[in-house]
């Protein structure tokens, strides 16, 4: 079985009085760990990697280490500046990790042969595995189809973050077989691993992951039924971790439970009040 399987935690990264608070965020990565995923996903965009600095990526990244066995770590790297990426690529890659979560250039939208350029030169000089991050909305690009095909013939290249926003793409990656697809957007999850994907990065697995997981057990079993039932109760979950912009809800979310301070760095803001209303009332229902 693939190493990028299962459920991936995208880790948010906890703030107190504006610094990373370290302490929350091992304590974090314990209680998901034993809760039985797969793997996490240090500074991605759930972890507001775009509002830490290098440095500060590379201390929260060494802060999981100590926690989670580095074949269950995979580090988000992105930017622009190509220098700069193969600068942090080289450091990251100088820890024990599972991979590197990778999306296109953002916001400059370079054509399909630059895109093929930009993974392809940074999967040559990575010692570890690529997952290929397609999330359109966010990075301003779509990956097509046979552009993946392409990228899926290099050796690092093993994997899709999909939030391509497209059921034939997702569909055509899982039949070719040459990439491990992990859904990305949390409402296509259980769609995704019953049509043979390989698992999810999942943001609002941060809630109740042990759901999550027995949601890859069951579908795994052919128990259709148990999965149905188990996803259509995480379903007003997953819409209330996105109700307001991501990781805004998980955190607030989080707090409640004294996992860490419900704070978020500039220009991010915490969840509206009627937000959080509603994820507290979805709780103690839940929680029955």
């Amino acid at each position: 079985m693939s190493i990028f399987s299962g459920i991936w935690v995208p880790l948010v990264t906890p703030f107190n009085q504006g610094e990373i608070d370290f302490p929350a965020l091992t304590a974090l990565c314990q209680h998901v760990m034993d809760r039985g995923v797969d793997g996490v996903v240090v500074c991605g965009t759930t972890g507001e990697a775009p509002m830490l600095s290098k440095e500060e990526q590379l201390q929260v990244l060494d802060a999981v280490l100590t926690v989670v066995p580095g074949n269950k770590v995979m580090m988000g790297l992105s930017g622009t500046h190509m220098p700069s990426i193969v600068a942090m690529q080289k450091a990251i890659t100088e820890r024990p990790i599972a991979g590197i979560l990778l999306p296109a250039p953002y916001y400059i939208r370079p054509s399909q042969a630059a895109l093929e350029a930009f993974f392809t030169q940074l999967a040559d000089s990575s010692s570890v595995p690529i997952v290929v991050y397609n999330v359109p909305y966010r990075s301003g690009i779509h990956l097509e189809l046979e552009t993946l095909r392409r990228l899926a013939k290099h050796p690092r290249i093993v994997a899709v973050k999909d939030c391509g926003g497209s059921t034939d793409l997702t569909y055509s990656l899982i039949a070719d077989g040459e990439l491990d697809v992990l859904c990305g957007e949390d409402g296509q999850i259980l769609a995704t691993l019953c049509m043979g994907g390989n698992g999810a990065i999942a943001a609002s697995s941060h809630l109740f992951p042990e759901k999550f997981v027995a949601l890859v057990k069951q579908v795994q079993a052919c128990d259709l039924a148990a999965a149905r039932e188990n996803f259509f109760q995480l379903m007003p979950l997953i819409r209330l971790m996105f109700a307001a912009p991501n990781p805004a809800s998980i955190k607030f979310a989080l707090s409640l439970g004294g996992l860490m301070q419900n704070e978020l760095r500039a220009p991010m803001l915490p969840a509206p009040a009627e937000v959080e209303e509603a994820i507290v009332n979805y709780l103690n229902t839940f929680s029955r």
